[in-house]
């Protein structure tokens, strides 16, 4: 390792064509601790690097890294993970996406709570998804407590990506990683793997603004994405009748307009 420094965490982001989604997210890290902030450019046209204004490099604990060709945001992120492993010591490791704004009590919340609970190696909170250009907003909330979490990832990622943090170690002892078989729900995948060895929790407080866009992943590839959360289903899901009806969930998403399930997701105020 290079880093003689314990850090509180470390902070992963992944890169591709966004250095102004990527400051937008930067300026809403706050925290007093120790930490670090780990960019992945998966490729991007124009190197991170070199695109991103110096000042960012002053006035927050960043180091950049770069994949060259594109190789995809799953094997960005393992990317980031393994280099996390042999430059830092660091007890946490938080997601965020460019674009994505956090709350300025997100990581000290998060990290009080995870101190306190140290069967807890999962940690994500509720947030808000909302599109600046339109106004369009949601909440989105979820359980709180293991079995009731586990219970709802026949059904849903309870997990939104960008919002959660978990214990170094895991990836560390356990070797566990994003599978990358998963283009389109890697997150998903994960939380799954992390759900099957330890307990996991979510704070009930929106601490992390989801940034809505139409040229998201998880918009433009919505099919894909439907088509690998069934199969993610399919392999994880631990209760049968669950199982049956989380599937039947998935189908019916994938004939519904995505027009109709926004619309539905605006008017319950919660995901679908």
């Amino acid at each position: 390792m290079h880093s003689t420094i314990t850090y509180d965490f470390v902070l992963l982001i992944p890169c591709f064509n966004n250095v102004d989604g990527l400051m937008k997210s930067l300026d809403s890290v706050q925290y007093n601790g120790s930490y670090k902030i780990l960019v992945v450019d998966d490729g991007s046209e124009e190197e991170v690097q070199r695109s991103l204004p110096a000042s960012y490099h002053t006035k927050q604990p960043l180091q950049i890294t770069r994949l060259t060709p594109n190789q995809g945001i799953a094997v960005a992120l393992n990317f980031g993970l393994k280099y996390i492993q042999q430059h830092y010591h660091t007890e946490y490791i938080a997601r965020l996406d460019c674009g994505d704004i956090c709350h300025p009590l997100r990581f000290e919340k998060q990290i009080t709570f995870l101190n306190n609970n140290p069967a807890v190696g999962l940690l994500g909170t509720w947030c808000i998804f909302k599109n600046d250009v339109t106004g369009a907003e949601y909440t989105y909330t979820t359980p709180l407590v293991h079995n009731d979490i586990l219970r709802e990832m026949h059904f849903r990622n309870v997990f939104i990506h960008p919002t959660i943090m978990f214990r170094h170690e895991i990836i560390k002892n356990r070797n566990i990683f994003y599978p990358e078989d998963y283009k389109y729900a890697e997150d998903y995948a994960l939380c799954w793997e992390l759900l099957k060895k330890y307990p996991a929790a979510i704070i009930d407080g929106f601490l992390v603004i989801c940034e809505l866009k139409s040229t998201s992943i998880s918009a433009l590839g919505r099919k894909k994405q439907l088509k690998e959360r069934k199969l993610i289903v399919q392999q994880y899901a631990t209760h049968k009748s669950l199982k049956i009806l989380g599937l039947m969930r998935l189908f019916l998403l994938s004939v519904v307009p995505p027009a109709i399930i926004l619309k539905l997701k605006k008017s319950h105020n919660k995901n679908i």
